[in-house]
């Protein structure tokens, strides 16, 4: 599927580089078509209306929980697949946005709902950047909500390191058209470790933060709940997470490990030991605790008590650790929810 800037360049491909530069502004911009674009010339925006959608995704459904500090939007795609892309309060009373990076995913992790759908397909940055787009335009059209979007965590639908061009792409524009800086984005995976390896030499990179789906620091324990672990899996993460704090670590810019939280399962005494030993051989790691999001499946949520006792042993470890606030569970809007049945749509 070719971008949007590929597009271009096929139908316009005597136009200085400058006219990209202005079609990509006027994306950015508080036009609402091309139309409206005052910056590029009649004839261009007329061949661009009938040539090029305004944006790759539209709404097909909209929720919202009950607090309105959470909305969860099903956005159909140009060849009509599905995606979910959620939009969060934060503690600023300003937005982050939850941003999906495919249809689906292949990672299957036995908690997490998006694994049941198979990986349908890569989204093209267009399709990562106008989701961003989308939420601007839906503050816009709602001004009794605060206006500003403050972060963006690629933590949707799929994998973002198997997408790792188009991930890459995003995160340039992003930070290129928006106010947003690199410590204000963050990109999750849940360990492809060849691109981790990548990150550290990749000069094209953006330095945003990342956090890794860690889940488990026990080896049987984490290939249970994550399929595509595999033996030697964590001591070359450790290994990889020492050389990352090296070149690019610094106070505002550290390590995540995401753990989420399943009662009997990764919650025992044993399994906060033997995290906080492993975070104890990196450095400067922080923990994020992720309490379970019900996902039809066999998983239970750790008890209130069981996550303070975890907590507990890891801050005696000397581990910075935090337990995440739960929002958007009662429209299926938390970490691990997000799916798109095929041929189903969700409802308002």
């Amino acid at each position: 599927m070719k971008t949007r800037h590929e597009q271009f360049v096929e139908r316009f491909p005597r136009e200085p580089g400058f006219r990209w530069r202005q079609v990509e502004d006027a994306l950015f911009s508080d036009a609402d078509g091309w139309d409206m674009v005052t910056t590029l010339p009649k004839a261009m925006k007329e061949e661009l209306a009938r040539e090029m959608p305004w944006s790759t995704v539209a709404s097909a459904a909209c929720l919202n929980n009950a607090r309105k500090d959470t909305y969860k939007a099903a956005l159909k795609l140009v060849d009509g697949q599905m995606i979910e892309s959620v939009l969060m309060k934060n503690p600023r009373d300003q937005w982050t946005i939850c941003v999906s990076s495919q249809v689906g995913c292949a990672m299957r992790c036995a908690f997490c709902a998006t694994g049941k759908m198979g990986l349908k397909r890569n989204l093209t940055s267009d399709e990562i950047v106008d989701q961003y787009r989308y939420w601007r335009a839906f503050l816009k059209q709602h001004p009794e909500l605060p206006p500003r979007i403050s972060n963006i965590v690629f933590m949707g639908m799929g994998e973002p390191l198997a997408n790792y061009e188009n991930v890459r792409e995003t995160l340039k524009v992003l930070l290129r058209q928006t106010d947003l800086g690199e410590t204000r984005i963050t990109v999750s995976t849940v360990g492809v470790l060849p691109r981790l390896e990548q990150i550290l030499t990749d000069q094209d990179w953006p330095h945003v933060k990342l956090a890794i789906s860690l889940h488990s620091a026990d080896p049987k324990t984490r290939k249970e709940i994550v399929p595509t672990s595999y033996e030697d899996f964590l001591p070359k993460l450790a290994d990889w997470a020492r050389r990352y704090e090296t070149i690019l670590g610094n106070r505002r810019h550290h390590l995540t490990f995401e753990y989420v939280m399943l009662k009997g399962v990764n919650d025992t005494e044993h399994h906060a030991r033997v995290l906080a030993d492993f975070v104890q051989s990196i450095g400067h790691v922080k923990v994020n605790l992720i309490p379970y999001n019900f996902t039809d499946s066999e998983f239970e949520r750790s008890t209130d008590e069981g996550i303070d006792r975890f907590l507990s042993i890891l801050s005696q470890g000397s581990v910075d650790a935090t337990r995440r606030r739960t929002m958007g569970d009662d429209i299926a809007a938390a970490c691990g929810q997000l799916i798109v049945l095929q041929n189903k749509t969700p409802t308002r």
